[in-house]
């Protein structure tokens, strides 16, 4: 992989304080853990509000949640600046985003500072600042410009996943035109199309994300994903018995599509991947079988792309090692979050004898409610 994200920092921004930013050191494989309210959830809506960015869509992210004061520390009244800063390396030097929002009435975030900062190997250090109309980012209002252009690919390749709604009307369930297939949507909005591109372009990869439902649904046979006159396929499927039925995307339960769309995005070919998967709590609806299933296709991932996952899952954090573990945790007093990466060396005696889970709830590394 060619750019790795190496480092966020995050100033301001929901349950991270201004005066106590945060600061991340990220490798090939993060899980982030943490208990509710510890801010775990909020790194990961840190990079949904820069997907957001990333397609000229901010405002619509702020009016989403209701009001800017949702995302500034405590409100405007404590909190004057969102800050964040991206450090991305390659095989010639690195590259850094920083940007600053700020609070504008009535209850907007606008952007009030952006630039780029790049270094190549044997050459002087550069930086441009950028100058935006406020509301959206300038990396993607000036498009022609060479530097904007690779700066706004990096960011726009650390993509957002989340699966949690799988209701009878949720996006996972629903049919989608079989042409928007260039890569899988945040929601899983066009799963089925994106299968039935896999499984005409990909069939390897199409392969194994149908072995993988299959280990936790022993039912399950293959897809069915025939498009319709008007040019949509839906989430079609067949069992393993001998019969002409073909069932339903409500048939599926909860946990198997949840799964089914957590497969399709972690085993999808190297070609349509973002450079950086990022997943908040994956384990959500599914049964303690699968999380081994899960966390094999987290590493299979990361041996291609960056993967970051929270959760708060004791047997998903049992399928890696210490130092693929960073706690977020609440500071009781005065209500932010901090951070620390774990150190295998300093728990090597205890890992002697205790499992990561059991250090967890026995609060020896921190993260406990």
């Amino acid at each position: 992989m060619a750019t790795l994200l190496k480092k966020i920092c995050i100033s301001g921004y929901k349950s991270i304080s201004p005066k106590n930013p945060i600061e991340i050191e990220l490798d090939k494989i993060n899980i982030f853990l943490g208990a509710n309210g510890s801010g775990k959830s909020n790194i990961i809506s840190f990079f949904k509000m820069l997907n957001y960015m990333m397609t000229g869509s901010l405002q619509l992210f702020v009016e989403k949640a209701g009001t800017s004061q949702v995302f500034l520390h405590y409100g405007a009244k404590h909190t004057d600046k969102i800050k964040g800063e991206l450090y991305f390396e390659t095989t010639k030097g690195y590259d850094i985003y920083r940007f600053a929002l700020t609070h504008a009435t009535p209850d907007r975030l606008i952007i009030t500072s952006e630039e780029i900062e790049w270094c190549r190997k044997g050459q002087e250090l550069k930086k441009i600042v950028l100058n935006s109309d406020f509301k959206e980012s300038a990396l993607i209002q000036v498009r022609g410009n060479e530097t904007n252009r690779i700066m706004s690919n990096m960011l726009s390749n650390c993509k957002v996943y989340q699966f949690h709604d799988s209701s009878p009307e949720s996006p996972i369930r629903q049919s989608s035109p079989v042409d928007i297939v260039k890569y899988l949507q945040a929601e899983g909005n066009n799963l089925a199309s994106f299968l039935h591109y896999l499984k005409n372009e990909y069939y390897v990869n199409y392969q194994r994300i149908v072995s993988y439902i299959n280990q936790i649904m022993p039912q399950f046979n293959d897809f069915y994903l025939e498009p319709n006159e008007k040019g949509y396929v839906s989430l079609k499927w067949t069992d393993i018995y001998p019969n002409d039925y073909v069932f339903l995307p409500e048939q599926f339960s909860d946990g198997a599509i949840r799964f089914i769309a957590l497969a399709t995005l972690l085993l999808q070919p190297t070609k349509t991947m973002p450079n950086v998967i990022i997943v908040d709590e994956p384990e959500l609806g599914l049964h303690p079988s699968a999380i081994g299933q899960l966390a094999t296709m987290l590493k299979e991932a990361a041996m291609h792309t960056q993967v970051v996952v929270a959760t708060q899952s004791p047997g998903l954090v049992d399928e890696f090692e210490a130092q693929d573990i960073t706690i977020i945790e609440s500071d009781k007093e005065k209500g932010f979050s901090i951070v620390h990466k774990l150190d295998e060396k300093e728990l090597k005696d205890w890992l002697e004898n205790y499992s990561l889970s059991e250090l967890w709830d026995k609060n020896v590394i921190g993260g406990r409610p």
